[in-house]
């Protein structure tokens, strides 16, 4: 496990991140993550082979496409999907390979560390960054509206 010290070390100290499997789904946990994290000054780095563009940003199909330094490597992708992303994180010279929440692979972790990468499984970059640097609120996340009316999917 991943202590709160080297967590805020890591979002501290790492601004390029690469997002692999982010989805134009506006809906989607990796497009809200990703979102949050460009409004909150990290440069993100879309990865998915089925588009061009993702938040205004290129997209590219696979890590080794992308032309620019990447610090941390973060993984919308299921469990199995991570060792071949692993390696691509190493042969980038990443400095962390980050797996979202439910994505546990010790295979993956383990040639990552080998490699001198720091490795965080299942923790979202979004919850933490707002855990550590004061963006949660009392419903979870501070989204800066405040409104007395009830949202729409919570009226039946």
């Amino acid at each position: 496990m991943t202590s709160l010290s080297t967590l805020h070390r890591i979002l501290s100290e790492n601004k390029s991140v690469a997002v692999v499997g982010l989805s134009a789904g506006v809906r989607r946990p990796s497009y809200f993550a990703a979102k949050y994290l460009l409004e909150h000054g990290y440069r993100v780095i879309p990865v998915n082979p089925r588009y061009e563009e993702v938040l205004g940003q290129r997209c590219y199909p696979r890590l080794e496409d992308i032309p620019e330094k990447v610090d941390i490597v973060d993984c919308f992708r299921p469990a199995e999907a991570i060792p071949p992303l692993a390696r691509g994180a190493i042969d980038i010279k990443a400095k962390v390979l980050w797996m979202q929440l439910g994505v546990i692979n010790e295979e993956a972790a383990t040639l990552a560390r080998t490699s001198g990468l720091e490795v965080v499984m299942d923790r979202c970059m979004k919850i933490e960054y707002a855990r550590l640097f004061g963006g949660l609120g009392w419903m979870g996340v501070n989204t800066g509206v405040i409104s007395s009316k009830r949202p729409l999917h919570a009226i039946r």
